[in-house]
């Protein structure tokens, strides 16, 4: 990957295809959008955009706090430092949080948004969510990097750690050694600020750009919650819905959400 210094730090970022440029934001698996990004769907008519958040990869590690506006500061300054001026947006989990930000932020610069799988607090499944996960932060708390990020994965992705890590090996070889490096950005930084992230009625509907939110239809109903509040307040939304994968949809089936991007891009190019 290259690297960029923006804000004082260094940004590790890829690009490939040409086209219209969509910029990529990964969550706690830094190159999570690595097997997305290899489908002809996309390479074919995108300029694909992916970076390492700061804290996390290649990236430099900051200490917290790190807020989402700081990451939006982050992704705007590598845009600039690109010469993009209108780029279509697509986050994952914590990285969709981002993105939501963005097109909040900067809507003249933001052409469309991609959800997939916003992760967000404040709706009622975020409590349960975050108890369940109380075994991983224990790990962590006694020092057990590998097993907290085993246990919390396994969690939002809906299946057994066993079955997990052998997807993440197979799919993104050594994604889960970085993501055991990265676990104090993950515990320490990315998930208390994604708690104090504020993303109301208010703010969905503020999101004027078209939005597509993006589903597995076996995830864990924080997610579901998500998807009807995004149903219910974004005033231009459609929905997909990714069969028989959970959280970690894009890496569990690429090419369907590949082609289900393609498809919307198609809609909404920037050139219109």
């Amino acid at each position: 990957m290259d690297t960029v210094t923006v804000n004082d730090i260094q940004l590790a970022y890829e690009i490939r295809g040409t086209g219209e440029p969509v910029l990529f934001i990964s969550p706690i698996i830094p190159d999570g959008f690595v097997p997305l990004l290899a489908e002809p769907a996309l390479t074919t008519r995108s300029r694909l955009i992916r970076y390492h958040k700061r804290g996390w990869g290649g990236s430099t590690h900051t200490p917290g706090p790190v807020s989402v506006a700081d990451h939006v500061a982050d992704a705007m300054a590598l845009l600039d430092h690109l010469g993009i001026d209108r780029v279509h947006v697509a986050g994952h989990s914590t990285g969709a949080a981002v993105a939501a930000q963005m097109a909040q932020d900067h809507p003249d610069r933001i052409a469309t948004v991609a959800l997939l799988e916003l992760s967000l607090l404040s709706v009622p499944a975020g409590a349960a969510f975050f108890a369940q996960a109380a075994p991983a932060f224990e790990a962590y708390a006694e020092g057990d990097a590998e097993r907290a990020l085993g246990l919390f994965l396994s969690l939002a992705g809906g299946m057994d750690r066993d079955r997990c890590r052998a997807l993440l090996d197979e799919r993104i070889p050594g994604s889960v050694e970085q993501a055991v490096k990265d676990a104090d950005t993950l515990f320490g930084v990315e998930l208390p600020a994604l708690a104090e992230w504020r993303f109301g009625p208010d703010d969905a509907a503020a999101i004027r750009q078209p939005v597509l939110s993006v589903l597995g239809s076996e995830t864990r109903p924080l997610w579901v919650e998500v998807a009807a509040f995004l149903r219910s307040a974004v005033p231009d939304v459609e929905e997909c819905v990714i069969d028989g994968v959970g959280h970690l949809l894009h890496i569990e089936q690429p090419r369907p959400v590949a082609e289900a991007l393609a498809r919307f891009l198609a809609r909404h190019p920037i050139t219109s």
